[in-house]
């Protein structure tokens, strides 16, 4: 590799665009042998990666981060990395949205279109939203959160509102950042998810069954419920009166080398899994578990109608107070 490349990948990202590999020398035949043996990936039109450091990143994060910067090294109107763009470049845990699309925001008048994959916002934006990554202007987290939920619905807007307070952002930033778009439109979206969001959900997966269970409007719903009893200490991710709900993420089961947190076999983590139920269950409680293809929109009707059945059989079978378990309660948060 000529070191002109390297000086490009190393300054762009990973990234190196078709003027500079044909200024350093390189010729059109050469680019296209490089493409089609695999050694090169197109991130757009114009802007390639080196197989290997395309093949390093998470499809999650790292991937939609690059074609973000690569969106961003062809640009030449003034811009700011906004809505899903601005997640990734923040590391905020979101939704992915399909199509994936790259959304800068322009000053000006409310309005936008979309070319080449990239979506231009054109809305007002106060100064102090706005932060530099890598020298490039973004818009900052609770601008985000906000824009994310207009742009995509309450799905959306919930996991990144929950993102962000996991983050560290204050409620009331979000608050703030949700009342600058007073009358614009569905601002409803965001509002409602940042009144909605709470920051103990662990994950996405959480953070979507929270909002189920918020939907079907049965009781309040405790996030993070905890039971001990003789050394023995059990916490669940969610509790309707008497009634339990776990969101069971696979990662629970795979081991640290596979992307997961389990230090033991599955089917040893499934029978403890069993038995904490069934302890669970001794105190009279009902219990559900959700997994993650039954949060997705093609499923969501289906999964709400198991838990309103599930959760009302608990009420009709044991009531929905929990006084009598005040002396197993753990008062205290989970760390």
């Amino acid at each position: 590799m000529q070191p002109k490349f390297a000086y490009y990948l190393t300054h762009q990202h990973g990234l190196i665009r078709r003027r500079q590999v044909l200024a350093a020398g390189m010729t059109v035949q050469q680019i296209a042998t490089l493409v089609r043996g695999r050694e090169w990936v197109v991130i757009r039109r114009g802007v390639y990666t080196t197989r290997a450091h395309w093949e390093s990143l998470d499809r999650y994060v790292g991937r939609p981060q690059l074609e973000v910067w690569a969106a961003v090294l062809q640009m030449q109107t003034p811009h700011i990395v906004s809505h899903d763009s601005a997640a990734y470049l923040h590391r905020l845990p979101i939704l992915e949205a399909k199509p994936r699309l790259v959304h800068i925001t322009r000053i000006g008048a409310l309005g936008g279109r979309t070319r080449h994959g990239v979506k231009h916002h054109k809305a007002p934006v106060r100064t102090e939203r706005i932060e530099f990554i890598d020298d490039h202007p973004v818009l900052d987290l609770p601008r985000t959160v906000a824009d994310i939920g207009r742009e995509h619905g309450l799905r959306h807007a919930a996991v990144a509102a929950n993102s962000a307070l996991r983050r560290g952002v204050s409620r009331n930033a979000l608050r703030e950042a949700v009342a600058e778009m007073r009358c614009w439109p569905y601002v409803t979206v965001p509002r409602l998810a940042v009144e909605w969001a709470d920051g103990r959900c662990e994950n996405p997966g959480e953070d979507l069954t929270m909002l189920m269970l918020k939907q079907l409007g049965l009781g309040l719903v405790h996030a993070q419920f905890g039971i001990q009893e003789r050394g023995r200490v059990a916490w669940v991710d969610f509790r309707i009166g008497r009634h339990l709900v776990e969101f069971d993420g696979r990662h629970k089961y795979q081991r640290d080398a596979d992307g997961g947190y389990a230090d033991r076999p599955a089917e040893e983590v499934v029978l403890d899994e069993k038995n904490r139920q069934d302890w669970l269950c001794g105190f009279k409680l009902g219990m559900s578990r959700v997994i993650w293809s039954e949060v997705q929109p093609d499923t969501w009707d289906e999964t709400q109608l198991r838990l309103h059945r599930e959760i009302t059989d608990t009420a009709r079978r044991f009531g929905t107070s929990v006084d009598d378990l005040a002396p197993y309660v753990i008062r205290r948060r989970r760390r």
